[in-house]
């Protein structure tokens, strides 16, 4: 169970977060540092052993070592530092904008591109492209979006398409709003190995980090860990060795669509995280393995497109919807499986 973030002193040193986690009773032993990297997924494990080894987080009120098992009822505070602050810097990037106006903008991202600073990456983000573009601009920042001004939701670096960016206040209130509540429309075009079986399917498993390996989330089927997580499929075009399906989610969790196809058995073409940088299905003659390597050579990158992105003006109240063709990339590969 999560308490909400604590208030603290002018005295003590400046701390942005202050959390307090009382462990189920049904919780079996767990290094502690493995616990709270499950829960707190926007820390790195590494620095949760460096707070531990700090005092900065405890157990039942003790300090405690990187090593020491959590048990059931026990009581964890988490008290973390002031990161430091990320300089964000314009840079002259060209970018498609489809759509501004005084309150919003809507902006294509191309693959490679991060969003926004972060993880050791301090340039050529779309963040940074978007300062540059408007021109000094300040961005809407809450203390949650900090390091992130303007935006409202990401896609990720080698994922493709649109994402719509708040200028104003007003306009990223009122569509985070609409993020919170699933009411905007997105959907995605992926590219996935092998054939579903079925012409359509909803998966509905809670997404949360891998507690084997960091830089990957798993799906958890039973709800066990994670945060609750929907995807709509439905088949657009059956090709021989890969389907192309269209996704459309109602929850917007870190690498939901890639999780969720991997974890029913197809994953997406080129995605290396979770197993699609290989072809994932029988290939019965080396006639067939060769054309599924030459399949890889056009998608490098996970074959993951943001084709659609439809909402409700925040200020003017008017329905926008937007759709970006194929990136070349994608396109490619398309043409080649239907030339076969």
């Amino acid at each position: 169970m999560l308490a909400e973030p604590e208030p603290h002193s002018a005295e003590e040193l400046p701390l942005y977060e202050h959390y307090t986690f009382v462990v189920d009773a049904g919780q079996s032993p767990q290094r502690i540092d493995q616990y709270l990297a499950v829960r707190l997924t926007h820390l790195s494990r590494s620095r949760i052993q460096l707070a531990i080894e700090a005092g900065l987080i405890t157990i039942n009120g003790q300090p405690t070592r990187p090593s020491s098992k959590v048990r059931p009822k026990q009581v964890i505070q988490v008290r973390m530092p002031y990161p430091p602050p990320l300089e964000l810097t314009p840079e002259p990037i060209p970018l498609s904008i489809p759509y501004e106006d005084p309150y919003l903008l809507v902006v294509y991202k191309p693959a490679g591109m991060s969003c926004h600073p972060g993880a050791g990456v301090y340039r050529g983000t779309l963040l940074n492209a978007l300062l540059y573009h408007l021109r000094g601009q300040a961005l809407p920042a809450t203390e949650q979006n900090a390091a992130r001004p303007g935006l409202v939701h990401r896609i990720d670096k080698d994922t493709t398409g649109l994402l719509v960016v708040a200028k104003e206040e007003s306009a990223y209130f009122g569509l985070a709003k609409q993020f919170f509540d699933h009411s905007t429309d997105r959907r995605y075009y992926a590219l996935v190995w092998g054939e579903p079986k079925a012409d359509d399917g909803t998966i509905t498993a809670h997404i949360g980090r891998d507690p084997h390996d960091r830089k990957r989330y798993r799906a958890f089927p039973r709800g066990e860990s994670g945060k609750h997580a929907i995807t709509h499929w439905r088949v657009v075009e059956r090709l021989r060795l890969s389907t192309l399906v269209e996704c459309r989610l109602e929850t917007g969790r870190t690498h939901q669509i890639r999780v969720h196809l991997a974890h029913i058995g197809h994953p997406l073409v080129g995605d290396a995280t979770y197993g699609g940088d290989r072809p994932r299905l029988p290939l019965h003659s080396p006639t067939q393995a060769k054309l599924a390597h030459e399949l890889l050579r056009y998608m490098p990158r996970q074959a993951l497109h943001a084709y659609r992105l439809g909402f409700v003006h925040p200020v003017t109240g008017e329905k926008l919807l937007f759709e970006a063709p194929l990136p070349e990339d994608m396109a490619q590969a398309l043409a080649f499986l239907r030339s076969l």
